[in-house]
């Protein structure tokens, strides 16, 4: 397809979602304009500047920038003037006190660009959204944009993994389109061109389809990780390892090994609130039963947490008052600044309302930690805060954290006593160098 029939795009919410998206549609040669009502983030883009970490993206935004097939503004008159396919990527929490989805700026987004759209343009949500916004969507576009029915909805979700975005939107390992007509469908075909030539597997189906999709694969990751997690329950019941067990289930082809690995559990900002708002919309349509299990699923996850505390009281022989305790992690997860609903930092709070001395280091989260924790006290490297440490605590497996030698942090602490809350390390190798191991579901 050659570059002058490529349409132009809209990349609404610039956040982790939408500056990767923009980023990257702009550097498969797509002309993109980002929007964002925060003028301060825009700022930051203007300047190069990608205002979370994502390993590769900041050099894109560079490249894509330099080219002048990227800009971004604050004005949603300009964007709908400039595109021809609008994609809405803003967030969708967690209401407060509530299971529910925030649909607030998904509304606000539709809200701002539709009086505008004046001339036959498509509108993509990509945003995770409880199953039948797209319809109730559909009705405020039409009823709010000149154009009238002149304006389409379709629904693209985003599979995007933290600290590997970019690479999962130029080569995802598959596409859904859901559109309401064969016009909509040939939008999104020409928008995602380049994409659909490397081979990418597309699935075309219908708004509600579309919408279940990410919510169901979501659904799907939290219970393998959660039943894992409850065999590790019962492997401390019976003293049994459940390292040993995860990989002889991983040898089944039907169960296969991928997130079926022992630990702290699951957080960030995808996972545990979509399995709520999942939960919530189900028992709104009549039929809650059907995922009633989600509930214990989430209930898991969050036993995990508690019960690495419990590790740890183990360890310190029962006592966490006025004990000096190393976190290494926040982040929810490795490659990642994200630290929404982080077992990390969950952990590390509690213990520090219990009483212990704890002192938190991660290669990219502190920023994000400080702001959100500032009554925990924080260090700049894992030597640095495991010096005179009673024991170390493994919350997050960053590459660094895997690799790091027992000998290096045996003459810093106080004591050789680790809890390794993600089986990210060598049980033989530290329990060798003279260190108390211990790890959730292992002996």
């Amino acid at each position: 397809m050659s570059e002058a029939v490529l349409p132009r795009l809209t990349v609404i919410g610039t956040g982790y979602l939408g500056a990767t998206h923009a980023v990257c549609m702009a550097s498969l040669g797509y002309d993109v304009l980002g929007l964002d009502v925060d003028a301060n983030k825009i700022k930051k883009l203007q300047s190069g500047e990608v205002p979370f970490f994502e390993p590769g993206l900041p050099e894109l935004l560079a490249k894509t920038m330099e080219s002048g097939r990227l800009r971004f503004t604050t004005s949603f008159e300009e964007a709908a003037a400039h595109g021809d396919v609008h994609f809405v990527c803003v967030g969708t929490p967690q209401q407060p006190g509530s299971d529910a989805c925030d649909l607030s700026y998904v509304d606000a987004a539709i809200r701002g660009l539709a009086p505008y759209l004046t001339r036959r343009s498509l509108v993509v949500g990509k945003s995770t959204v409880p199953v039948g916004t797209a319809e109730r969507l559909t009705g405020m576009l039409r009823e709010l944009a000149p154009a009238g029915d002149e304006v389409e909805l379709a629904w693209n979700p985003e599979f995007l993994r933290e600290g590997f975005a970019v690479d999962d939107t130029l080569r995802p390992d598959r596409l859904v389109f859901g559109v309401a007509s064969d016009w909509a469908r040939d939008q999104l075909t020409a928008s995602f061109q380049p994409i659909l030539d490397l081979g990418t597997p597309i699935v075309v189906t219908d708004l509600a389809t579309a919408e279940l999709v990410k919510v169901a694969a979501n659904s799907f990751l939290a219970t393998k990780i959660s039943y894992i997690n409850a065999m590790a329950e019962v492997c401390e019941a019976t003293g049994a390892d459940v390292r040993d067990l995860a990989k002889a289930l991983a040898y089944d082809d039907r169960i296969g090994g991928r997130f079926l690995q022992p630990g702290l559990g699951f957080g960030g900002g995808c996972l545990p609130k979509d399995i709520r708002a999942f939960a919530h919309r189900a028992e709104e349509i009549g039929v809650g039963q059907a995922v009633s299990f989600l509930r214990e699923v989430d209930a898991i996850n969050r036993r995990r947490r508690s019960r690495t505390i419990d590790l740890v009281r183990e360890l310190l022989g029962g006592q966490l008052d006025g004990k000096r305790v190393a976190c290494l992690g926040a982040a929810f997860k490795p490659n990642s600044d994200d630290i929404r609903d982080a077992p990390a930092l969950d952990v590390a709070r509690t213990m520090h309302g219990l009483g212990a001395n704890v002192r938190v280091y991660d290669p990219a989260a502190l920023d994000n930690a400080r702001r959100a924790y500032p009554e925990l006290r924080y260090g700049t490297s894992a030597l640095d805060v495991a010096q005179d440490a009673d024991v170390v605590v493994l919350l997050t497996e960053w590459a660094e954290f895997r690799e790091v030698q027992p000998s290096a942090l045996a003459a810093v602490v106080k004591h050789r006593r680790i809890v390794d809350g993600r089986h990210a390390l060598d049980a033989e190798v530290w329990r060798a160098a003279g260190w108390e191991y211990r790890a959730l579901g292992s002996p």
